[in-house]
């Protein structure tokens, strides 16, 4: 399910009720609101690409995951932004056997989703907002739906939960990487650092996806990868296989193995600890295991890595060609700087 036009048709008014701030904070992002509005709708959306219009279409969408829809079993909702996602569980299983089974089945489902389109259109209408109708569709869990760049369905055979990149995605980063590789501006070594950033992110973005067989393992990809940068007559068949080694770098890959967010936990809660060690997860390699010795702390000044700046790995001996374990620390980017300036 999603939102018609949803960063254009929020309702100034409700959402200035919904912001808890002083009241020059409040005059200050109402300026705001009217300053980057179009000017056939004055009372109505945020600023495009505006840094503060996620945060204030989040405001406004509140509570839309916590409607109470359903008669037995109520649907949950999942949202990112716009992007919404209801699951109906009917409370019935199906036998294929009896046909009366299966109009029972679909009645329950219809009469569910009804229900989640009129409470949903409820809540919207106040906010100034509307469903698009073009982008909700109701499927089974069997077929799978696609949400975020993922594609997520429930096997048959064995009802186990997969999640893959998705169609659109896997395509819009295999153009990317083709453009990249087939470029005559660019030399074999350009080409494998160009690539390494692309793929690096695409392969972090879906590690807790299924990434194995020939597609997503990018088998193909890399083959033509070689030939091309073979072609090259400064290259040969081991130094082009060194710089494809480079080019499509691999952190690996878990299926389903996200932690979330424990209970209500909040980055403003206080909870510098929790935090730190949550954080600290998003390295591998040699960083996660200096933070796990270190117990998830700076090692020069001691603090938690508890805000939004880099970890850094810092090689006490100052020779980076020694990466052995009791020669390599974790610390704050501030302080690595700090460290070089004093020598």
């Amino acid at each position: 399910m999603d939102i018609a036009k949803c960063f254009d048709r929020i309702d100034h008014n409700h959402l200035m009720k919904q912001i808890i701030a002083p009241q020059t904070i409040k005059q200050g992002l109402w300026g705001c609101l009217k300053s980057g509005t179009s000017i056939g709708f004055p009372e109505q959306g945020v600023p495009q690409g505006g840094v503060i219009s996620p945060l204030l279409a989040n405001i406004s969408l509140n509570g839309i995951e916590s409607l109470d829809i359903g008669n037995k079993n109520p649907a949950k909702c999942i949202r990112y932004a716009d992007d919404l996602v209801f699951i109906i569980d009917p409370g019935f299983t199906s036998d294929p056997t009896k046909g009366w089974h299966e109009r029972k089945l679909n009645q329950i489902i219809a009469r569910e989703k009804k229900a989640i389109e009129e409470e949903v259109t409820r809540f919207l209408q106040k906010r100034g907002l509307e469903i698009k109708p073009s982008k909700t569709r109701l499927v089974k869990a069997t077929d799978g739906f696609d949400f975020l760049g993922w594609h997520f369905y429930v096997q048959t055979n064995n009802h186990k939960f997969r999640s893959t990149p998705s169609e659109d995605n896997f395509k819009a980063f295999r153009e990317k990487a083709k453009a990249i590789i087939n470029s005559s501006a660019f030399g074999a070594k350009v080409k494998a650092k160009k690539i390494a950033s692309v793929v690096r992110g695409w392969r972090n973005y879906h590690k807790y996806c299924k990434l194995d067989g020939a597609r997503f393992s990018l088998y193909f990809m890399t083959k033509r990868a070689y030939t091309v940068f073979n072609k090259e007559r400064k290259l040969n068949r081991y130094t082009a296989k060194q710089l494809i080694d480079k080019a499509f770098p691999n952190p690996g890959w878990k299926e389903n193995h996200h932690i979330m967010v424990k209970g209500n936990k909040s980055p403003f809660d206080g909870d510098i600890t929790y935090w730190s060690k949550r954080n600290s997860k998003l390295y591998d390699g040699a960083t996660s295991e200096a933070l796990k010795r270190q117990n998830h702390k700076c090692e020069y000044c001691g603090l938690n890595f508890a805000d939004d700046e880099k970890v850094e790995l810092h090689h006490v001996d100052d020779n980076h060609n020694n990466w052995k374990r009791e020669n390599l620390i974790a610390v704050h980017r501030s302080c690595h700087q700090y460290i070089h300036m004093k020598q």
